[in-house]
Formats: structure tokens, C-alpha cells, sequence
């Protein structure tokens, strides 16, 4: 720990308080959450300065008071969205987290428009401007992580809070979300539900698992068992499994799940595949443009529309295995 910072001459006079300051200061900037730069005023104790100092250096704007327990090196108004949920989440104390909507955002799952940062807590706490603070008795370990540096809910326990203050579609998509980015673990959501039985979120939940059949994406085997079903159903041959196509353009071949070269249709069976990231997006419409500039016709499907409503597909297909033939 520095030397003690006060708001009166120490024992070494001018000098000696001007020759530590700069040091206090970089102290300062090295605790601070790295990209953030927020502290919190048991951060600043830690480095040695009292509370008369760090009022000091607020009025004097060399710090800015954000919460009462959390100050920024920059004004408030520079912060990111992040450095304002961090400030939040320490301006709770030790064991609190960001959750519900604004960890929603953290995650990536939808968007938040509230005015408030939500914050969960173990223990219950007086409310706090620009916050909206939860209180849990079944907030465990194994529901925290960390995102971007940011002490938060994990996404199952995200999913639960959500289903307690949203709209059942909302939390829908928020669940469509968490599958496309590969960070919907069926098993930890189905954990939550036996433990939170007479929350509102418990039964949305099950409800979604139920009928809205997230997260239940198939092995390659069953996919494909699925899939040969459904195309002998419709009354079409069997397509072959897992097929290199060459478009002839000097670029690499592409493997499709199913195709019948001969009328030279392939279907990509999107369940899968790693859904709809950035990348997998960009390249599958690039995949899908070589393929057909090659004489192909592709067709993608879902998991879920060959689980769910196959009629769907195989209407498709027939049609396009038809005029294949013409």
C-alpha cells in the first residue's frame, strides 16, 4: 500500500505530497478495471487514500464520483456501457452481479432500452439511483460468471430472470439467441427449474422446452435418420449423404449434407452447423452462391422443420426434385 494521502500537509511538507501524488496517481490507473476505469472506494482505501482524499480529488474532478461507493478516472459520461455495469455491479459490494435485462445485453441475447442497470444480490440492500436491484436467496456459485470482465448471471440463470419480468416470446428469442451464439446449455437451464418451482420463470421456461424445442439440435446421426425418413416419405429416392461438390471455379470443393447429383440438388441441414454467427452467415450465403453459379440448386433447412413440420419440406423437395428433372 502507498503512503497515506490526507487532506492536510504530512511530515515531509509540499514537496514530499507532490512527489507521491504522481505515484497514488498511477496507482490509481493500474487498480482501476483495466478498459473500464471505474474503482471502487475500497479500491482507493486499499491504495492508501482516505476518504477526505478521494472527496478531494472529486471536487478538484481528478476523480468522479459515479455511485456512492464507486468513483471513474474519466466523467461519467465517457464511460462505456460496460464501465456503467461494472460500477453498478461494485457499488453493490463483494457477491453482487449484473443479471436480467442489462446481463441480457452482457450476453448478447437482446437488447436493453431500460434507464436502469439491474444488479442480483444475496442480501438485501436499499435501492440505489439509476438502479434496479434484485434480491436472491438461490443465487449460487455455479449461477455467476464473468463477461468481458464484468461479474454477471450466467446465461441459464439469465433465461430465468428473464422469464420472471418479460413476455414469454421475448424470452423465446432470447433463448433462439443463446443457441445461435452457442451459449445455450440445455442442461444448466433445465437445472434452474427445479430449483425456482414457484417463480413465474420456472414455468415460462419448461413451457419453452416443451413446445418452442430450443437447444434440442440432434446428433449428426439422428439428423440424418431424420432426414432419409422424410425424403423416403415423400416418395423421392435416397439422396446421398454427405457429398463433395466441385464447382469448378478453383476454389475448394464443398461438402453439402444431402444431395442427388443427378438432378443436382443439395439440401444443408442447418441444425448442425454453428447456426447464424457472423462468419457461418457470410459463409454459407458464399458457399450457396458457388453452388449455384454451378448448376446447383440448394436448398437449407432447420432442424426443428424436419422435426416439427416436415409436411414443410417435403413439399419442397418434390417440387424441386421435379423440375431437376425438366
Amino acid at each position: 500500500m502507498l503512503a497515506m494521502e490526507s487532506e492536510g500537509h504530512d511530515k515531509s511538507g509540499i514537496y514530499g505530497r507532490f512527489c507521491r501524488t504522481p505515484a497514488i496517481d498511477a496507482e490509481i490507473a493500474r487498480v482501476a478495471t483495466p478498459g473500464y476505469a471505474v474503482i471502487s472506494i475500497a479500491q482507493l482505501r486499499d491504495i492508501g487514500l482516505t476518504d477526505s482524499a478521494v472527496h478531494k480529488r472529486a471536487a478538484s474532478s481528478r476523480l468522479y464520483r459515479i455511485h456512492h461507493s464507486v468513483h471513474a478516472l474519466v466523467p461519467r459520461e465517457l464511460l462505456s456501457r460496460e464501465g456503467l455495469w461494472l460500477a453498478a455491479v461494485l457499488s453493490c459490494g463483494p457477491g453482487a452481479v449484473l443479471s436480467h435485462q442489462a446481463c441480457a445485453a452482457l450476453h448478447e441475447l437482446r437488447p436493453s432500452s431500460s434507464s436502469r442497470i439491474d444488479v442480483l444480490v444475496a442480501r438485501r440492500i436499499h435501492q440505489r439511483p439509476g438502479l434496479r436491484i434484485h434480491t436472491s436467496a438461490t443465487l449460487t456459485p455455479a449461477d455467476i460468471s464473468t463477461v468481458r470482465g464484468i461479474p454477471c448471471t450466467t446465461v441459464a440463470r439469465t433465461l430465468l430472470d428473464l422469464a420472471d419480468v418479460l413476455p414469454r416470446r421475448v424470452v423465446e428469442r432470447a433463448c433462439d439467441q443463446a443457441e445461435t451464439l452457442q451459449t445455450f446449455d440445455l442442461s444448466a437451464l433445465q437445472e434452474q427449474i427445479p430449483r425456482h418451482r414457484t417463480r413465474r420463470g420456472a414455468a415460462v421456461l419448461q413451457a419453452i422446452l416443451d413446445e418452442h424445442h430450443i437447444g434440442q439440435t440432434p446428433t449428426w446421426s439422428v439428423l440424418e435418420e431424420r432426414f432419409l425418413a422424410l425424403s423416403r416419405a415423400a416418395g423421392l429416392p435416397d439422396p446421398e449423404v454427405n457429398v463433395f461438390i466441385d464447382p469448378g471455379d478453383g476454389e475448394p470443393a464443398i461438402r453439402v449434407d444431402f444431395a442427388w447429383p443427378e438432378r443436382r440438388l443439395a439440401v444443408e441441414a442447418d441444425g448442425r452447423e454453428t447456426h447464424l454467427t457472423h462468419q457461418a452467415f457470410e459463409r454459407d450465403r458464399r458457399r450457396d452462391q458457388r453452388v449455384t453459379a454451378a448448376g446447383w440448386r440448394i436448398v437449407r433447412t432447420t432442424w426443428r422443420q424436419i422435426r416439427v413440420t416436415p409436411a414443410e419440406l417435403q413439399q419442397t423437395l418434390r417440387t424441386l426434385y421435379r423440375i431437376a428433372a425438366v
